[in-house]
Order: structure tokens, then C-alpha cells, then sequence
């Protein structure tokens, strides 16, 4: 298909999950989830697709099933930044995104270690903001859970206030650019004090400032209150709505949300999660996605599942049968799990659970394969690659979003038929980077050279 005359282009980002059941890691293709050559073969098959960034998750605990290590999701991978850091090394001009918490960590100690990694890999660095509250994390910290679920946006919109204030205060052209000069700095950088409620800081930046600006930020919180954060502060968003009507909402309320923070029409963006699936016809696709989702959500997977809610043992009910009739053993199911799993009111949960499973003759296994689907059932985005890249023509043609952060289920191949199929038929019709557009992430999202 030739060119048309849509003015905006899709980007893609790939995202390694850090705990979760989205990896196949139990198929005969799948590769080790923790060797650095399989995130390396993906880092570069991305690269060779003209993706804008690798995405890292991070998982600071293991998690915990009714007691027990939760021994069904892929678990254990390198620490973000670090991974990150091998990663730029080893690409040219892919940005790496690495997803850090201002709770369990210092706004200088992380300000410091992002201006390094953006400093050595040229400006292709961006940190991906999360706002972990949960004690149970905090119990691998000296200080524990010191945030409360009140607390938790506040405290991260100081932070990240801090951190940005640290990266401005050494302004641009106060390194010495001579052999001949006297001093290696030219400039004295300014003090950054903070002091509020969670800082007392007296800081001075140890880095000059990367050219082309600070880190790019990205922002994954969907509450409210993380879209306000997100509206504060990022420049894009990683999003949970794919889906193009649920797209163009949320573009819609998070436009709003950016005026009310008073910063200029478009100063944030989406890059919604999804995942890709692809087929020679789209009923080839769907079988594909059919298999793909029974490998994730396995009968031990599905039953874990309901239990993290019911708060008791459900090994007795088959997955293959109804939703258990009896009722919760909590009333509120704990975080050991995940945030997904976080303060849910767990016999509300379970009356709406039922219902919908039995309106739908759903089984346990069915219920949460379509349950945990987020949009993918039904995106468009599992077909043929000409089905696939129809629906992504209309994203290019309003511009809803500046593109999406793709989580392959297979590690380290889970890129090939998107590089090598999909990528192709997007540039043909001009809707799809052909080269990178300069060096550093913000040049390949378009964004300003923005200073802090």
C-alpha cells in the first residue's frame, strides 16, 4: 500500500515486564528470562525496527501467593538501570526507559544516577515513574513502608519536583569547553535546597547538564491522581487504554488535566501497553491469540488468580468449572501480588466476578483469561498484518496517541514477525519512522530539547 496523507506517524516501544505472567517462559522457544543475551537480541531486533525506547520494568520483591513464593510468574530480572546502562552500550540509538519508585529511593541519589546513564548513552535515557506504596515492599528497606495510600502522589510530586530542581541547577555552558582554560568548571552550580513535608535536601549536582536536555519522563499511574501527576510533570504517558475509543478518551481527560497544570496544549502524550499478535489470515491470528493466552494463564495460573481474592485455598475447584459459590475469607485482598491485586474489596469482587462469569459461561480459566485480556481481546491489533496496520492507520490519522509500548509474549523472539512483517507495511504507507530522527529520545518522540 503507497503513501497517504496522514500527518502523524506511529511510534513502538517494547517493554520487559519485571513479575508477571505475560512471558511464556514454559514453551520450548522461549528463551532464559535472565541471561543478558536474550534482552540484548530484543533491544537490537527493536533497534533494527526503528523502535523509540526499551521500556524496563522493575520488581523490587518477589512476589507471595497465601504465604508461599508465587513460583508461576517469570521473576528475578536485573535490576533497571543497570540493565539499561548494557543495554546502551550495546545500541546505537534506541532510548532505554528505566522504571524506578520515589518511594524506595533519594531524589539526589536518583537524580544523579539518571543524569549518568542519560550522559553515557547520549540522551537516549528516560525514567518511568512509579509511586510504590505497599509495605510489604517497604520491608526490604531499612525504612519499610513509610508512604501511606494518602501520601503517596503528594509525596511523589515532591519528589519529582526535587529531582528535577537537582538536574537545573547546573546551567548549560559551565564546562569548560579549552585545554587552556583555568578551571574545568566555568560556572559554580547552585545550591538546590528543598524542604517540605517528606525533603530537607541541601544538594549540589555533581553532572553538568547532557545535551539535548534532562531525561525524558514517563508516568504509568491511571487513578486520578496519577493523571495529575502525569499532567504535572511527564511528557508521556504509559497507559492502560489501547483500545481506540478508550485511546481517545483518555487523551481527552489527560488534555485536560494539562491545562489545568498550566502547561501548553500536547505537552503530554500516550504510549499505551498492547500486545501484538500476528497471522497470515486473521483466523490463523485468533488462533494464535487462543493459544497465547491459555500459555499464560495456565489452570494453576487461573485458580492462583481467584485466590489472591477469595484469601483461602481453591485448589479443590476445577478450572474448568464455575467461580467458587463461597465467599471470600477476606475482606480486603493484600498486595503480596501486585498493585493489581491492592485494597480490592474482595466480596464485592466476587459477587461481580460471578455474575459476569455466569452471564457470559465463562469458566474459572476462561473468566480470568478474558479478565487479565486489558483490551486485547478486542483492539485489533491480533490479525493479519494488513488487518493490524488498518487499525493502526487510524491512531496515525488523529493522533490519538504517539504510539504503543509492545510486551512480547516470547523472550528474545517475540519481536520478529512485528520487525520483519508488520514495520514494513507501516512505513509503506508513511505511517511508521523509516530512520530515527537524531540521536537522543527526545529527537525520536518529538520532543523539545528541553531543558530541566
Amino acid at each position: 500500500m503507497g503513501q497517504n496523507n496522514s500527518t502523524h506517524q506511529i511510534q513502538f516501544g517494547v517493554f520487559f515486564q519485571g513479575v508477571n505472567f505475560s512471558t511464556i517462559w514454559h514453551w520450548p522457544q522461549s528463551g532464559d528470562q535472565v541471561a543478558f543475551e536474550s534482552f540484548r537480541r530484543v533491544a537490537q531486533t527493536a533497534e533494527r525496527g526503528r523502535f523509540a525506547a526499551v521500556f524496563v520494568g522493575e520488581g523490587l520483591r518477589l512476589r507471595e501467593h497465601l504465604g508461599r513464593l508465587h513460583n508461576l510468574d517469570v521473576a528475578g530480572r536485573p535490576d533497571a538501570q543497570t540493565l539499561d546502562a548494557a543495554l546502551a552500550a550495546v545500541t546505537e540509538k534506541i532510548g532505554v526507559v528505566s522504571t524506578q519508585s520515589t518511594t524506595y529511593n533519594d531524589p539526589a541519589d536518583l537524580a544523579y544516577r539518571l543524569a549518568s546513564l542519560n550522559l553515557l548513552s547520549g540522551g537516549r535515557n528516560a525514567w518511568n515513574i512509579v509511586t510504590t506504596h505497599n509495605a510489604w515492599t517497604g520491608e526490604n528497606f531499612r525504612r519499610g513502608g513509610y508512604v501511606s495510600g494518602e501520601d503517596r502522589y503528594r509525596h511523589a510530586d515532591a519528589f519529582i519536583q526535587a529531582v528535577k530542581a537537582i538536574w537545573r541547577s547546573w546551567e548549560t555552558g559551565t564546562v569548560a569547553d579549552s585545554a587552556a582554560a583555568d578551571d574545568w568548571s566555568t560556572g559554580i552550580p547552585q545550591h538546590v535546597e528543598v524542604h517540605n513535608e517528606f525533603y530537607d535536601l541541601d544538594v549540589r549536582r555533581t553532572l553538568p547538564i547532557t545535551p539535548g536536555g534532562r531525561p525524558v519522563l514517563f508516568q504509568a499511574g491511571d487513578s486520578a491522581e496519577g493523571r495529575d501527576l502525569a499532567a504535572k510533570h511527564a511528557d508521556v504517558i504509559f497507559s492502560a487504554h489501547p483500545e481506540f475509543t478508550d485511546a481517545t478518551e483518555f487523551a481527552a481527560d489527560i488534555a485536560r488535566r494539562v491545562e489545568a497544570a498550566g502547561r501548553p496544549a500536547g505537552a503530554v502524550t500516550a504510549f499505551p501497553g498492547s500486545t501484538f499478535v500476528i497471522g497470515d489470515t486473521d483466523a490463523e491470528a485468533r488462533e494464535k491469540y487462543r493459544e497465547v493466552r491459555l500459555a499464560q494463564i495456565t489452570p494453576q495460573t487461573a485458580i492462583a488468580y481467584l485466590e489472591q481474592f477469595w484469601g483461602r485455598d481453591l485448589s479443590e475447584y476445577d478450572p474448568d468449572g464455575p467461580l467458587p459459590e463461597l465467599d471470600p475469607a477476606v475482606e480486603v485482598s493484600n498486595e503480596t501480588r501486585g498493585s493489581g491485586f491492592q485494597n480490592a474489596r474482595a466480596r464485592e469482587v466476587a459477587e461481580q466476578w460471578r455474575a459476569q462469569a455466569a452471564d457470559n459461561g465463562w469458566s474459572i480459566r476462561e473468566f480470568v483469561i478474558h479478565h487479565t485480556a486489558r483490551g486485547n481481546d478486542d483492539n485489533g491489533f491480533v490479525g493479519s498484518v494488513q488487518t493490524i496496520a488498518d487499525n493502526l492507520q487510524r491512531y496515525a490519522d488523529t493522533g490519538i496517541v504517539s504510539g504503543f509500548n509492545i510486551t512480547p509474549y516470547l523472550t528474545p523472539t517475540g519481536l520478529d514477525e512485528i520487525v520483519n512483517q508488520l514495520v514494513p507495511e507501516l512505513q509503506s504507507r508513511g505511517i511508521y519512522p523509516t530512520e530515527y530522527a537524531g540521536d537522543t529520545l527526545r529527537e525520536h518522540l518529538g520532543l523539545s530539547p528541553e531543558l530541566p
